[in-house]
């Protein structure tokens, strides 16, 4: 089917979106653990039962192992929209619906979650009782995979001017209870982004481990800063409901208050450790995308406006269709509010060697990570480190190892 009109330009109508029909296995992700409950039950009644259980664990399997090889196997994309198609291509409702299509599956997984972590009869089966706590904790980290691809489609949502797509933003993200996330990401990260000033932009030399607690709390501490003084500025306390941190976290109050009622506290530790895991993979996604990336300061003092050479990029495709295009990161962040399916990808962006699945495994072991990128880092720069985001402390060390252009300044 075509996504446009009849009375199009010429040149217009020859172009099609090859992934059209593609972007609706981002779907998989929400509807993963109903994936896994079919591949257990056939293996239970194959008698395969030993190896069944595997399945529990079936969002990690696609992050860590399923994604990467696809990326490596099916490569970078290599389409973009021209301008011609962009105006119609962003009114395409087809491409927001598969967006809106992810919450409910994923608030349906989520539920279904609850029910597998406290069932004791499990026999339809092929299960003798109820879940292991192996079992348990695989998942609670596939849904909180989920939850984590979801605080992607929230930010895709949330960056629109539609209010419905904001509320939807919101509610996609109470599962892992990072409803913060909508004001600091909007009004924090894209502000300050490529600057030492922004929690959420790792620096040259600064491991994922080190970084984590830095992004999760500045953001937190950010995005509480934003709306209080916006409630200033209305002249309202910063207690009120619609300080939109607390209308955010208040969603997942009740979400998670509601899921306690029904199916007992003992979801609650599984539900701590799915926001956990699910938040974190957002953090290791913002390790990822500036590491090392910096913003020049102009004369006056600012910084010069984000360009494509402040992201890192990918346009994997395999990868891409998961994350609504999310790895073309400089188009979003020169054109915030644009739909993914017209995000297009810079030749002049610096480019990861891989799809963001790859490089988020690689994130978790420093030695490995810097292996692989802080050359990159260097090249980008063209060896004058001094136009890099270092990481404090480590100036001298990273010099003294990587510096060329910088260290003949006497940097």
């Amino acid at each position: 089917m075509s996504s446009l009109s009849a009375d199009a330009a010429p040149e217009a109508v020859q172009w099609r979106d090859k992934k059209r029909h593609l972007w609706l296995l981002g779907l998989i992700p929400p509807t993963a653990i109903f994936i896994a409950t079919g591949l257990i039950a056939g293996f239970n009644a194959l008698g395969w039962d030993v190896v069944s259980p595997v399945f529990w664990w079936i969002g990690p399997i696609l992050l860590y192992i399923l994604l990467p090889i696809l990326d490596i196997f099916f490569g970078p994309d290599g389409q973009n929209p021209p301008d011609e198609v962009m105006e119609q291509l962003e009114n395409d409702k087809y491409y927001r619906y598969c967006t809106y299509l992810y919450i409910p599956f994923q608030l349906a997984s989520l539920i279904y979650a609850c029910y597998l972590w406290t069932s004791d009869d499990l026999s339809w089966m092929g299960i003798d009782g109820g879940l292991g706590v192996v079992s348990k904790i695989g998942l609670a980290l596939s849904i909180g995979a989920m939850g984590g691809i979801g605080i992607n489609t929230a930010h895709e949502l949330g960056h629109k001017k539609d209010e419905l797509e904001r509320w939807l933003s919101k509610i996609t993200l109470a599962q892992t209870f990072y409803g913060h996330f909508y004001i600091e990401h909007n009004r924090g990260h894209h502000v300050r982004v490529s600057t030492p000033e922004d929690p959420a932009s790792s620096r040259f030399g600064e491991t994922f481990w080190s970084f984590l607690p830095r992004s999760v709390f500045g953001s937190l501490r950010s995005a509480w800063e934003l709306e209080k003084t916006r409630m200033n500025r209305l002249d309202k306390s910063v207690w009120n409901v619609k300080n939109d941190v607390l209308n955010a976290w208040l969603m997942s109050v009740v979400l998670w208050g509601a899921l306690a009622a029904i199916f007992g506290w003992q979801v609650l530790p599984y539900l701590v450790i799915q926001a956990i895991y699910g938040f974190s993979l957002l953090e290791t996604v913002n390790y990822l995308e500036h590491y090392g990336l910096l913003r020049q300061r102009l004369e006056s003092g600012r910084y010069e406006r984000a360009r494509p050479e402040h992201s890192w990029n990918s346009d994997h495709i395999a990868t891409n269709i998961f994350l609504y295009h999310l790895q073309r990161h400089s188009d979003h962040h020169a054109n915030p509010t644009r739909r993914y399916q017209t995000l297009r990808s810079f030749d002049g962006a610096p480019n990861l060697p891989s799809g963001y699945a790859s490089m988020i495994g690689l994130a978790y072991f420093p030695p490995v990570w810097r292996k692989v990128m802080d050359h990159r880092v260097v090249e980008h720069y063209e060896g004058d480190l001094t136009r890099a985001n270092l990481q404090p402390g480590k100036e001298a060390e990273l010099l003294a190892k990587y510096g060329t252009v910088a260290s003949s300044q006497g940097a």
